[in-house]
């Protein structure tokens, strides 16, 4: 992997989670309340597929949820990347 490479998976990740902190700060305004819109997809984990094989037993859970401001985040963050990305 090349640094330009981790700049924009760094990037990315900020713009999760600047997103999620985003959407928890909207979601209590009433004007701003369409950035905390979104959907989680998934096997959920409150109840997971299990796997019983008598001696050990599996559980298999996992959801990923989004949300607009994460989206919007990503795409900012990612317009970010470009100019700094041509620097390395």
């Amino acid at each position: 992997m090349n640094k330009k490479n981790i700049l924009l998976l760094f990037m990315v990740l900020a713009g999760i989670i600047l997103g999620a902190v985003l959407a928890n700060f909207c979601a209590g305004v009433p004007f701003l309340q369409w950035l905390a819109y979104g959907k989680t997809l998934g096997i959920d984990v409150g109840s997971p597929v299990v796997l019983d094989l008598s001696v050990i037993r599996l559980a298999f859970g996992l959801e990923i949820g989004i949300n607009v401001a994460q989206i919007l985040c990503i795409f900012v963050c990612i317009l970010i990347w470009r100019p700094l990305a041509r620097r390395f």
